[in-house]
């Protein structure tokens, strides 16, 4: 059994199987291509950072909604942070389809996404609705140069396609055949021993919801 964290940018879990969709995984396989791309300025200095990241801590290329290179069964403990939000109501059924082929009888999801309850309390609180449409990542500027379209290929899109509460949450896995759902303040869990997985992953803005394949 493995441990595995989707998505995990650059908060990979040490000890555990750690993808990412991202093209910068693709981008350092290439010998001397990035360095190539940051001279040209075909993408940024953070970007090529992360390229170099990711070789270092051997982050695997890997998109869940075309299967990942595991089997069936194969997970007791699948975590995924600040990634639903970026799928569409499709691609979420798709997602949690992968996840409940991978997981364990009795396997554990993580869900780590923004929580709604706190952008809304936070916008009745001081009525910024500029602030409101930022924190809920509504839209973002459109590349306009080739430098930028092909930063944003690179990097992707930050759209949030969805935004979720801890009901809204639950009963999306409660659809998808996933049982007891449970919401956790930070820093709290019931993955037994979870080792060096953070809790606290942006716990300002963060909701944690963990369910079980029954």
């Amino acid at each position: 059994m493995i441990r595995v964290n989707v998505g995990c940018g650059r908060t990979p879990t040490k000890g555990w199987r750690n993808f990412d969709n991202s093209y910068s995984i693709r981008l350092g396989k290439i010998p001397l291509l990035p360095g190539l791309l940051l001279k040209a300025g075909l993408i940024l200095p953070d970007q090529y950072d992360y390229i170099q990241f990711v070789r270092v801590h051997a982050i695997e290329f890997g998109d869940i909604l075309k299967g990942l290179p595991l089997a069936d069964s194969s997970v007791e403990v699948l975590y995924s942070s600040h990634v639903l939000e970026h799928l569409d109501r499709q691609e979420v059924e798709l997602y949690l389809k992968e996840v409940w082929r991978l997981l364990c009888p009795g396997g554990i999801i993580r869900l780590v996404v923004p929580d709604l309850a706190l952008v809304i309390n936070k916008y009745n609180e001081n009525h910024d609705a500029d602030a409101f449409v930022t924190e809920i990542y509504l839209s973002q500027s459109r590349p306009r140069t080739f430098a930028q379209r092909l930063r944003a290929t690179i990097v992707g899109s930050r759209i949030h396609q969805w935004a979720y509460d801890g009901a809204s949450l639950s009963r999306v896995l409660l659809r998808n055949r996933f049982t007891e759902p449970q919401i956790f303040q930070p820093g709290e869990t019931g993955i037994p021993d979870p080792g060096e997985l953070n809790l606290n992953e942006r716990a300002d803005v963060s909701l944690y919801v963990e369910a079980k394949k029954g």
